[in-house]
């Protein structure tokens, strides 16, 4: 990772202080808030510009790793999701579906680099990512005016535009860029010279995002500073159930630890910025539900370099003694 990547909780973290130092200059929140969504759309360009779609295929050669992937995030998850907000954040209708939000939109981007940190395997963790955008794309509207219609006010015509602004246009613009580039500058460019830089402006773009929402919602975060604190509980609970049930299903369907370190990783990273893109689009008389958003990227990175120094931990030991050159005939 380089300094930006290493650093992105420390960064969001600074966002949040100068938004909410910013957010008690007369003017300012009314400016922030017409910030937020644009930056929030630079940034999942970039994010989408780096995703190859036309790996799509490539997933097929792995069904028992990528077809757990896809039933645990997008069957399993979202149930979970409801259950912990049922215990947690019953009276606060408004966190419980942030934390949908978050629980229901898998990573597409920062597992790649926690599964290459603990040396699983990444070419499979790639070959997944295109089916995590494109199903997240088609049921998050799904979810949530299943899970969240009942609990906030949720016109399905605001709910359905969010979701083609927010990311149907970024993910045809990205594409466009993407084969654009290549075409031009060739492959090698893009790889080696373009796809380096997309990380960076997605981080900066999403702390600009989170500082001006702090500075435009201020007074609502200071007059309710224990609400993101009290969704913190949820989402970590979250990852600990998680993380054993992915090895409860590396262990019962015998992946190999690259495997297994794969499919931990997919299951348990979230796409808390294109949630939060959605959500100040979807919900705009809610903001606590964006803002409940950023908690995702506060506790994610130290969480995932977590359970990756588990994951080399148990190679070291030789606790998960399957090896994938053994069981490569039986993907």
């Amino acid at each position: 990772m380089d300094v930006v990547e290493k650093y992105q909780t420390v960064f969001v973290l600074v966002a949040i202080a100068v938004g909410l130092a910013l957010g008690q200059v007369s003017g300012v929140p009314a400016v922030a808030d017409r910030l937020i969504l644009p930056f929030l759309m630079v940034m999942l360009f970039a994010a989408f510009a780096g995703i190859p779609l036309s790996r799509l295929r490539d997933a097929f050669g792995n069904r028992r790793v990528v077809g757990s992937s896809l039933l645990i995030n997008f069957i399993w998850s979202p149930l979970l999701a409801v259950g912990l907000g049922a215990v947690f954040l019953r009276d606060h209708p408004a966190l419980w579906v942030g934390l949908i939000m978050l629980m229901v939109t898998p990573c597409t981007d920062w597992y790649l680099i926690f599964t290459d940190i603990a040396d699983g395997d990444v070419p499979l963790a790639t070959s997944i990512l295109p089916y995590n955008l494109v199903l997240q794309l088609v049921l998050l509207p799904v979810y949530l005016y299943a899970f969240a219609g009942t609990l906030v006010e949720l016109p399905l015509g605001v709910l359905v535009e969010s979701v083609v602004l927010v990311l149907v246009v970024p993910l045809v613009l990205g594409g466009l860029a993407r084969w654009g580039l290549t075409r031009t500058k060739g492959r090698e460019w893009f790889a080696g010279r373009f796809l380096p830089k997309l990380s960076p402006i997605q981080i900066v773009f999403l702390s600009l995002a989170i500082g001006a929402m702090f500075a435009s919602q201020g007074e609502v975060i200071l007059e309710n500073p224990e609400l993101l604190a009290l969704l913190a509980v949820p989402v970590i609970a979250f990852y600990a159930i998680n993380l054993g049930v992915g090895f409860g299903v590396g262990r019962l369907l015998s992946f190999s630890y690259e495997e297994l370190v794969c499919f931990n990783n997919t299951i348990l990273s979230r796409n808390s910025p294109t949630a939060l893109a959605i959500a100040v689009v979807a919900f705009p008389n809610e903001p606590l539900i964006p803002l409940a958003l950023v908690i995702g990227p506060l506790l994610e990175l130290p969480l995932l370099g977590i359970i990756a120094q588990i994951h080399v931990a148990i190679r070291d030991r030789e606790w998960w003694p399957l090896d994938a050159t053994a069981l490569r005939g039986r993907s």
